[in-house]
C-alpha cells in the first residue's frame, strides 16, 4: 500500500522521528514525534498506535533506520520520507 493513498484515506498513525526540536520547527499536521533514539523505550506506547504507521524526518534516512527496527518488531509501517512529502500528501486532504 502507498504511503500517500494510507494517508488520503486517513489510516494509521504518522510518526516523526526526528529531534523534538526539528519536530518543534515544523511538522506534518496531527503527526505525532517519536525520535529515532527513544523508539526502543517507548514499543509499548508504539504498538498501541494507530497501524499502519507512516515514519518521516528530514529527508527519509532516519525513517527508514526506524522502518527496519519496526518491521522486525512486528509493526506495519511505511517510510514516507521527508516530512515535507508527507504534509505535502496530508494537505491534499479534501
Amino acid at each position: 500500500m502507498e504511503v500517500e493513498k494510507i494517508i488520503k484515506e486517513k489510516r494509521g498513525t504518522i510518526v516523526d522521528v526526528r529531534s523534538y526540536d526539528e519536530f518543534i520547527g515544523g511538522h506534518v499536521a496531527g503527526s505525532i514525534n517519536i525520535p529515532l533514539n527513544e523508539i526502543p523505550h517507548r514499543m509499548q506506547e508504539i504498538q498501541e498506535l494507530k497501524a499502519p504507521l507512516v515514519l518521516c524526518c528530514a529527508s527519509g534516512n532516519r525513517s527508514g533506520q526506524a522502518q527496519v527496527f519496526l518491521t522486525a518488531h512486528g509493526l506495519e509501517c511505511y517510510n514516507g520520507g521527508s516530512w515535507m512529502d508527507v504534509n505535502y500528501y496530508q494537505s491534499q486532504i479534501e
